[in-house]
Formats: C-alpha cells, structure tokens, sequence
C-alpha cells in the first residue's frame, strides 16, 4: 500500500511539473489529393483561449512569424509557398508596426508534386512564437511529418493546377497516421468585426488616393494644362451642352485610364506579393531609391517624362475629332503630366499598397488618385468662369519643391524598413530622426524664403497661409527634437525605427540619476567589458547584466551576490512590459542594480551561432546550435518552462533561492516581496 502511496505522488508531482511547460497549440496534418499529380499538405493549428500565433508576413520589427521548413526529397516538389487565410491586423504600442496573428482554428496550406509512383513522406520543421496576455514562448523547431500517396503514370501535360492553384480536390481528405482527423473543415474562426475593418480601411485609402490625385493639381506640370484643356472643350463648337458631354466624357477617361492600371496591379500583385513588398529589404530598398530619384527630379535636377512618341500618337488621335477625341486628350493629359503626376502618383500607391493586405488595395488607390485628378478639370468644364480666377506663378514651383522635400522624408521610412530587415544599423533611431528634422527645417526655411530652388522667384514677401504652413512646419521639427534624447514621440510611432535602436535614450540619463539610487549601486560600465555577447545584446533602462550564466555565475561568486536570471525574447512584448512597468520602479531598480548580478538569457536569440564547443543536443536528439535554442533549452530543462518573461534567482551555484520563480505579473509589491526572498534566502546561507 505504501509503495502504491508513493507511486502515486510521484505520478502526480511528475503531472504538475509537467504541467509548466505550455504547449497552447494542437496540430493535425492532413494530406489532401488536388488531382493525379497534385497533393494538398493542411497544417491545421488549434490555439488555446488568448494565445495567438504569427503571420509569415509580419513586420520585421514585430514578433517572429511561423515558417515552414521542407526537406528535400526526389518524390515531391512544392508548387509555390504556403499559403494562409487572413490575419487579424493591428498597430502594437509594444512593436510600433503592424502585427498579423492568429488566434483559435487556423490552417495553413502547401501543395506539392508527386513526382514519386511509391508512397512517401513529406517531413520537415515548423518554427513559431507564441503569445497571450501574460507570456510568449520563444520559437523553436518542431517536426512535422505527412503520408503522400504516390501518383499514377500520368503525362505531365494533364497537372492543370500548378496553373490553376484554385482547383478543388477531387479526392477526401487523407489524414496521415500522426493526425487525428476531425470531421469540421480546417477552416480559421471568423472575426466579428474584420468585414467592417476591411471596409473602413478600404475607405480610408480612397480618400487619401482621392486627395493625392487633387494635390496634383498645384503642380507646374498640371496646372497649366486646366485652362487650356477646358478653353478646348468650351470654344470647340457652339453647342455647349455637347462641349459639356464631352468634358464629362474626358472626366471619366482619365477615371478610366488610372482604374484599368490599377486593376491590372490588383491582378498581378495578390497578397502575397504585398506581403512581400510590404517586409523585404530588396522591394522597400527599391523603393527608396525611387522616392530618392523622384524628389531629386522635383527639386529641378532633371525632368522625368513619358517617351515623346507616346505623347505624340495619343495627340494625333486626339486631332482627329469624333468620339475618341476626348479620351485621347485624357490620354495625351495623363502622359504629359507624368513628370509631377509620377512621384505623388507613386508615393501614394508604394505607401498605401504596402500598409494593406487586400489585393483590391491598387485598384482603389488607383482609382481614387484618377477621381481627384480629373475632379478639377470637369469642374472647371462646367464651371469656366471660375478660370478667371486662376494664375499661374513662381508659387506652383514652390509646391513642387516642398512635394521633394516629403518625398525624401518618407523615402526614408523605406529605407530603415530595409535596414531593420537586414540588420545594417545604418538608420538607428537617433539618425532618422536627425534626418528628419533636418529635411522639415530646410523645408520651412525654403517657405518662408530663405532657400531659393530653379525655377523659383526671388520671395520679396510672403502671404498668409505660407506663413502659417511654416509655422506648423517648424513647429513640427521643434516637436521632433526631444526624440533625438529618447522621447518616446507616439504621433510617429508608425515611421520611426524601434525605440531599441536609439544610442542615446533619456530614460537612461533619468533611470541612472534617480535619487533612490545610492552611490553603492552598481553603475554603468561597472561590470567586464569584454562579457559575451555585450556588443550584440543591450539592457534597458539603464540596467547592466551578463548574457552568458557561466560568466554571471563567476562574477557573482566573487561579488558574493545571487544571480538574477531574466528569460526574456528580443520579440517577448510582455518582456518589454515587465521591464517598462515593473523595473522602473525605484525599490525594484535599487534592488536589480544593488543586490544582485544581473543575467539576461534571451530565447529567441538565434541570430548569433555559437562555436561548436558550446553545441548542446536536446531531449529530442537536435542539436542546438544557436544562443537562443541553447537558452531556451536550458530554461526547459532545469526550470521545466518555456515561456517569457520568467525570472529565477539563484546562487553562484545554480541553487534556486525562492519557493517558486517568478512569471508575468506587473504587481510591484509582490515582485519587490519575490526579490526580497531570494536576496534574505541567500544571506541565511
């Protein structure tokens, strides 16, 4: 009886350990045959209440996206990249960039060819973060592994849906013998609000297209052309109801010419190509040399037009009368006014396009931009005498040039998405600010005068509404300025780099001359300069730790101090918050800084490879080779969890010194009471 006893309680003492480490995620693989040659892998996930995974197309400054790792083999081929359903959308505080997630039932699609007459097995690794309210876990690989009938002798001319990828299956589902199979369609759960956040951002896009197209009406390309282009349809005939239809008629052209092209990048650009657009360094790179080039062409260093012979052909037909006629004075409109229409054009539709997953994000771009555009010059149709009114003067020039000036701000935007993606560290937060304030200076320098640009008059006196755009300019630029010392400017927290990323941060300067503070703390650069891993990983708020627990153990055996281990993520949003609310306490500061030795081990680090000395091999036979797996691994093994953020203190000899260790929890008293335990339990020693 006794030994049954004490079996029992082990049972149950292994059950609630076991129970630490979460797994809030189910998969099932399921294999689906498409046709003779074509199958369907389903990756199904099921997410427990409040957890939620994230896109393969998140921002690069966000949480790390799921990835899909194939192993080659003769008997397949994938068609494509897998594909997922929509994900919710939302601006993080945390990240400041748009995060895409899944929560509850999602399912996640590759097909691929069977080049193999035997059945076979498509296997390779799933890599992904997950987060709730209270704690992400850090990525790590998981195996996958799906059973693949092998394909008839078929010719290769009959596999019709590698050109068509919306075929549907011809044969059930075939659930492979490591998944269980569940008669609902894998399908993710609906978002109650999602049609009617698609519908308002759609909107919002419009209208911001829509005022783009009327901007270009204050250019030197195209205001010009509104009195002659409207005098042409007033005094063509006498018949001014008809000159009237045909203005209308010239309207809608133009409306039709921009929505065909904006269709035809709907078509060709899905979303999975504004995913890609959106987050890669080499499109967003692209683009910054655009917006680069198109602000030096406005600022007057060179002219960028449409081919002569385009011009000329639509303006031949144009000549020739009839119906046609008005279309083709859109036509000949259009192309002439590209030089100012172009960069406005472009920055409208780059900027929009990327902020968006929806495929029709183009065509309404494009066909808002069209409506303002030809708005002014069907108006004015209608309306002539109102040209009386109208002026040309050096003050269309001055336009243009202040266009240049933000089309090399917000070109910059691109380029940090770029050095994000890549890791260059060419535009760090302080940088891009600095440029900024720079970029906005001169331009409110330029209009109240004091920069002069080709084609502009000498500005003898200003008006008005000149002066109080400068007023607002350099009020901005003032604004700016504290930015460049940390301050946190959350009306641009969309275009600017990650706060991480600033050399110089205020909060430090605050956080390191606070009055609790005593001068026994310890104080900044006052640990080994020479720690791993110091050049690459960085504190916040003006903290110091070690990045390897052997080296914090050493240092703290002679300090004659406990270790402070600290599991956190680079990507851990509840890290950041802990850190934020919790560690900028006083009491809290007083007691990280003064009492113990500080030791940040991130899980997600898995950017630097360690040597292969420091290769570990874990329980399922992998061996880890990067610090992220490696620390990971470790929090899993002696602390059997693997969530972030999770805090332990131990002694210089890896003895845990509280009753329990520490999980998210912003409560200040009990985390000061959790460090006061391992601090008293380490004294009694």
């Amino acid at each position: 009886m006794r030994k049954t006893i004490i079996t029992l309680l082990c049972v149950a003492a292994t059950v609630i350990a076991a129970a630490q480490i979460q797994d809030p995620v189910k998969w099932k693989y399921r294999t689906v045959v498409v046709n003779d040659s074509v199958a369907e892998l389903q990756f199904e996930a099921t997410l427990d209440a409040g957890w939620h995974l994230y896109s393969q197309h998140t921002d690069p400054a966000g949480p790390l996206p799921i990835s899909f790792s194939f192993e080659p083999s003769a008997s397949y081929k994938t068609i494509g990249s897998v594909s997922e359903p929509k994900p919710h959308e939302e601006f993080d505080d945390i990240f400041e960039c748009t995060v895409r997630s899944f929560s509850g039932k999602t399912t996640f699609k590759q097909r691929i060819k069977r080049l193999s007459t035997s059945d076979f097995t498509v296997q390779g690794t799933l890599n992904y973060q997950l987060c709730n309210n209270g704690s992400c876990i850090a990525p790590e690989d998981h195996d996958f592994s799906f059973n693949v009938k092998g394909r008839e002798n078929q010719p290769v001319g009959s596999d019709l849906s590698e050109l068509d990828p919306t075929l549907t299956p011809t044969q059930p589902e075939e659930a492979t013998d490591n998944a269980v199979v569940e008669a609902e369609t894998a399908e993710p759960e609906p978002v109650a609000d999602k049609p009617a956040k698609k519908n308002q951002n759609l909107l919002v896009i419009f209208l911001i297209a829509l005022g783009g197209g009327i901007l270009t009406m204050f250019t030197p390309c195209v205001f010009p052309m509104i009195p002659m282009t409207v005098n042409f349809f007033m005094h063509n005939s006498d018949d001014k109801r008809k000159n009237r239809r045909q203005a209308w008629f010239f309207g809608l052209s133009i409306v039709f010419i921009f929505a065909v092209l904006g269709a035809v990048l709907a078509l060709i650009f899905g979303p999975e190509a504004l995913y890609f657009i959106g987050t890669h360094w080499l499109p967003n790179l692209i683009f910054f040399v655009i917006f680069f080039v198109f602000a030096l062409s406005f600022f007057g260093l060179f002219e960028i037009k449409m081919p002569e012979k385009w011009v000329n052909a639509s303006d031949e037909q144009a000549d020739k009368g009839g119906l046609l006629a008005p279309f083709f004075i859109a036509l000949t409109t259009v192309l002439v006014s590209f030089s100012c229409t172009g960069p406005i054009l472009g920055a409208a539709l780059v900027g929009l396009t990327t902020s968006s997953t929806d495929r029709w994000v183009s065509l309404i771009t494009m066909l808002g931009f069209g409506i303002g555009f030809a708005a002014p010059f069907t108006l004015l149709a209608m309306f002539p005498q109102a040209l009386k009114n109208m002026k040309s003067g050096s003050w269309l020039n001055t336009v243009k040039v202040s266009f240049a000036f933000l089309e090399l701000a917000f070109g910059l935007k691109f380029l940090q998405m770029a050095d994000l993606y890549c890791n260059w560290g060419l535009l760090p937060r302080d940088i891009y600010l600095a440029l900024w304030i720079v970029i906005f200076g001169m331009l409110g320098f330029y209009l109240l005068g004091k920069l002069r640009f080709k084609g502009d008059d000498e500005v003898k006196e200003i008006s008005t509404l000149r002066l109080f755009i400068a007023i607002a300019d350099l009020a901005f630029v003032v604004w700016m300025i504290p930015g460049l010392w940390g301050a946190p400017l959350k009306g641009l927290s969309g275009f600017l780099p990650p706060q991480s990323s600033q050399e110089f941060d205020i909060e430090r300067i605050v956080s390191e001359s606070t009055p609790a503070v005593s001068a026994s703390t310890v104080q900044i650069g006052s640990l080994p300069a020479d720690r791993k891993y110091a050049d690459k990983m960085h504190m916040p708020l003006g903290f110091e730790a070690f990045f390897d627990l052997d080296e914090a153990k050493a240092y703290a055996r002679q300090q004659g101090k406990p270790v402070f281990i600290d599991f956190t993520g680079k990507t851990c949003a509840n890290c950041r918050e802990m850190e934020h609310y919790v560690w900028t306490d006083p009491e809290v500061k007083r007691l990280l800084n003064e009492e113990f030795i500080m030791c940040s081990l991130f899980a997600d680090e898995n950017t630097i490879e360690l040597p292969e000395s420091e290769w570990v091999t874990d329980a399922k036979g992998h061996v880890l080779k990067t610090l992220g797996r490696k620390n990971l691994n470790y929090q899993k093994t002696a602390f059997n969890m693997n969530a972030q953020p999770y805090y332990v203190i131990v002694d210089a000899d890896g003895k845990v010194l509280t009753a329990e260790n520490y999980k998210y929890d912003r409560d200040i008293s009990k985390f000061i009471n959790y460090l006061n335990e391992g601090l008293s339990n380490y004294k009694k020693q």
